[in-house]
C-alpha cells in the first residue's frame, strides 16, 4: 500500500480548522474517501463541510510503525 499525506480544512462552528492526515491506501481516490470518513466521524461532519486542498503521495511506507486506522 502507498502512503498519502492529505491536507485541507473543515468547518468547525463559525471557523475553519486546518488538518493534515497521513493514510495508507491502494490509490489516491481511496485515500481521499478514507480522509472524508475519518474527519467526518471524528467531528460529526458531512463531506460537503470538508475541503481537501493538497494530496502528496509518499510511496510505500518505510520502517515506520505508525498506527493505521481502520
Amino acid at each position: 500500500m502507498t502512503e498519502f499525506v492529505i491536507r485541507g480544512m473543515f468547518k468547525a462552528g463559525s471557523n475553519r480548522e486546518r488538518f493534515k492526515k497521513t493514510v495508507s491506501s491502494q490509490n489516491r481516490n481511496n485515500a481521499i474517501e478514507k480522509v472524508y470518513s475519518l474527519i467526518g466521524s471524528e467531528h460529526g461532519l458531512k463531506r460537503n463541510f470538508i475541503d481537501i486542498t493538497d494530496i502528496d503521495e509518499l510511496g510505500e511506507p518505510g520502517n515506520e510503525s505508525g498506527s493505521e486506522d481502520e
